[in-house]
């Protein structure tokens, strides 16, 4: 088990480490072993408008599907944890469906709302909103998992209490449910902008021309030899900016799971 384990992450992970040496690759073809190191490559991505574009409409559609997935993620959660009504698991599926479905799947979908409804009748063509809709589709369920999870852990017994006291459901939301919510809603905020940030195969059916993500850039740009060595540079901050937020979700994962345990 450890060999083969320590073979599949070696398959993983060497090549992001390949790709971050040729990010300081002197040779722009990117001889091996590199016959120097430098930094131009790096100062010519910080100068170039395009990555610096792409990068800020990814923060934008991490941030509109994160928000979008926090409100919607919740609410279904408290609704599917905490009551019963007909049709509840037809529900539940439909919820978790989406992050199960192949990507190519949600995004031919998504095209086809865009082009036979959005744009004819509303006017709203492929660009940010629409790649914020098709993330928020699937970033639902990563906050809806998260906060089930949670709730499952902490039982009625709080809210309840709450109740039997006088509060309403609101005030009991406001001053127990969310309180003890905090740390599996940031966790999965972080989870759900990691996911948006560096997600492909949907937004190229959704976004416009004038909207490109860092993959659509990378992608766009990956067979380009004068874009090459530049490519590997943002690749590489792509890679330390997905990282982050998954690091810091295990982190408030793992201190979620201690505190449950006390």
């Amino acid at each position: 088990m450890t060999v083969f384990a320590t073979l599949v992450l070696t398959f993983v992970y060497v090549p992001l480490v390949v790709v971050g040496v040729n990010s300081f690759n002197s040779d722009r073809t990117f001889g091996w072993p590199p016959p120097g190191f430098t930094t131009k490559w790096w100062e010519a991505a910080l100068q170039a408008q395009g990555p610096r574009d792409a990068l800020l409409t990814s923060v934008k559609a991490g941030l509109g599907a994160t928000a979008i997935a926090l409100v919607l993620g919740t609410l279904l959660a408290l609704a599917l944890s905490r009551y019963d009504f007909f049709g509840k698991h037809a529900v539940s599926i439909l919820v978790v469906l989406p992050i199960a479905l192949p990507g190519i799947v949600t995004g031919v979908a998504l095209q086809s709302v865009i082009q036979n409804v959005l744009s004819p009748v509303f006017g709203i063509g492929a660009g940010l909103f629409t790649i914020i809709v098709g993330h928020a589709t699937f970033c639902i369920v990563i906050a809806f998992n998260n906060v089930t999870a949670r709730l499952r852990r902490l039982g009625g017994s709080l809210e309840q209490a709450s109740a039997d006291l006088g509060a309403r459901p609101l005030t009991t939301f406001r001053r127990v449910t969310f309180p003890l919510l905090r740390s599996s809603l940031l966790a999965g905020a972080l989870l759900a902008f990691a996911l948006s940030f560096d997600e492909i195969v949907v937004t190229t059916f959704t976004a416009g021309p004038e909207s490109q993500t860092l993959p659509i850039w990378i992608f766009n740009n990956l067979f380009r030899p004068n874009q090459a060595p530049v490519v590997n540079v943002v690749a590489v901050v792509l890679i330390v900016l997905s990282i982050i937020p998954v690091w810091l979700a295990q982190r408030l994962g793992g201190a979620d799971a201690a505190e449950s345990r006390l």
